[in-house]
């Protein structure tokens, strides 16, 4: 047990790096709850449209992370070794890859967004209007293809950024640009103080005009502070990462680029098994995953904090301490979900009063938020876990024990439990969370063997 235990000292080198990225993660949940309370109150149709949305969205969202991922492996053991041309190296790679990806998903989402809302679309409650959610969403995606620029060029610097050890300026560009947010939805959802009422429309203007001052602000500084971020000096003089390099960072970053997207199709592909059961599902779902969003900042922040941190300890050599840092961290997130887990117990019953909808949905709600709750513990140790697997650069095995398992496992029993069972549907939710139990044991098994433990930059 005392293995698990770190001193005064520890937690707080621990709190120093995850706090500024909880603060600016949470700042960005809670607006994206206030966000959401908002779109839902123009009705359970809007609310039913964005979420679908925002889960394809999500997509590509997690296709960025998992696209700089592999590049960012590099960047903190190139840091942990003061190698700023192999940070700058980095870096372009991540430039590059930000941009391929950008441009298919705007293809995909141009041509085929209609078709993929559609997807999400069935009868079987009392609430909503397949029509009117379908004729929302493709009002919301339109607009929001708009930032997907921005949001690309942000996580390439953020990313660079905190790998570097810098996590403060992000966190304050994040807070901006979700003030900014939730200032221009207010105003322009509404149409408040002579601002125009534009109801979903307003809410994906605000979030881009947001997107783009949160870009603004991080690029400016990182150019602004060259002493402070060696590695953007002459970073454009050239888009050229040496062979050698994109080899390395392509046979460990692939995995990574490929489960990221895979996991987050599979995500989405669960959100639609669960659909078929009706609008009232989806939108009970979106409102809990709203609130669940605000206390999984906590593993979510934990989990990068196992990657800043342990990524240079790899990268020195120091294969004891980073293997003693990781179990450390991993034990505290597990503590910290069990807490969470609770306060989520309690507000359940609450928040989706919020919402202007019905009392079917509201109380979908509240159950999946209980359900939520429940599995916390189970959610902190498995990110806590991928990170460790991933900060030694075994990206192979952080693709199996990820979408791989998602996708043989998880979705497999969705679709079954919710196409060809007649089981309530929080029933075939509980399940489907409770079946990565099994991958918690997978993943114990392969942090006590100690095979991520591994210095990418020399071996």
């Amino acid at each position: 047990m005392k293995k698990l235990i770190g001193d005064k000292k520890f937690y707080q080198m621990v709190l120093a790096i995850a706090v500024p990225i909880m603060i600016q993660s949470g700042i960005t949940s809670f607006v994206g709850l206030i966000d959401n309370i908002m779109v839902g109150q123009v009705g359970t149709d809007s609310m039913s449209g964005v979420a679908i949305v925002n889960q394809l969205l999500f997509v590509f969202n997690l296709c960025i992370f998992g696209g700089i991922s592999g590049a960012g492996i590099f960047t903190a053991q190139f840091f942990g070794q003061e190698n700023h041309e192999g940070v700058r190296d980095t870096f372009r790679f991540k430039i590059i890859i930000c941009a391929m990806i950008t441009a298919i998903a705007i293809l995909i989402f141009g041509t085929c967004g209609s078709s993929l809302i559609a997807l999400y679309l069935h009868e079987g409650s009392s609430s909503g209007d397949i029509g009117n959610t379908l004729t929302y969403g493709e009002e919301y995606l339109r607009i929001m293809l708009i930032g997907l620029i921005p949001f690309a060029i942000s996580q390439a610097y953020c990313g660079t950024l905190r790998e570097t050890g810098e996590t403060i300026v992000p966190m304050k560009a994040g807070i901006a640009a979700v003030l900014v947010n939730l200032v221009l939805n207010y105003l322009l959802i509404f149409g408040h103080f002579g601002f125009p009422k534009l109801g979903i429309a307003g809410a994906a203007i605000g979030t881009i005009i947001a997107r783009f001052i949160e870009c603004l602000i991080v690029v400016v500084w990182t150019h602004r502070h060259h002493e402070k971020n060696p590695f953007i000096q002459g970073a454009y003089k050239t888009l050229r990462v040496p062979l050698a390099l994109t080899n390395k960072i392509i046979i460990k970053g692939m995995p990574l680029l490929l489960n990221e997207g895979l996991w987050a199709g599979g995500m989405a592909v669960l959100m639609q098994c669960y659909s078929v059961r009706g609008l009232s599902v989806v939108a009970g779902i979106n409102i809990a995953n709203t609130i669940a969003n605000l206390f999984n900042i906590v593993f979510l922040a934990l989990g990068n904090a196992v990657a800043i941190i342990v990524g240079p300890l790899l990268g020195a050599g120091k294969m004891d301490e980073a293997k003693e840092t990781a179990y450390k961290m991993i034990f505290f997130s597990v503590c910290c979900c069990l807490i969470l887990g609770g306060v989520m117990v309690v507000v359940a019953p609450a928040f989706p009063m919020l919402y202007n909808t019905t009392d079917e949905v509201k109380d979908l709600a509240a159950w999946f938020i209980r359900i939520a709750a429940i599995c916390m513990p189970i959610y902190g140790f498995l990110h806590a876990t991928y990170f460790t697997l991933r900060s030694g650069g075994k990206t192979i095995i952080t693709f199996i024990f990820d979408s791989v398992y998602l996708w043989l496992v998880s979705i497999p029993l969705a679709f079954m439990l919710a196409y060809y069972t007649g089981i309530n549907i929080l029933v075939v939710y509980l399940m489907c969370q409770l079946v990565d139990i099994f991958k918690c044991i997978l993943g114990y098994v392969l942090l006590r063997k100690g095979i991520w433990i591994q210095n990418l930059v020399t071996d």
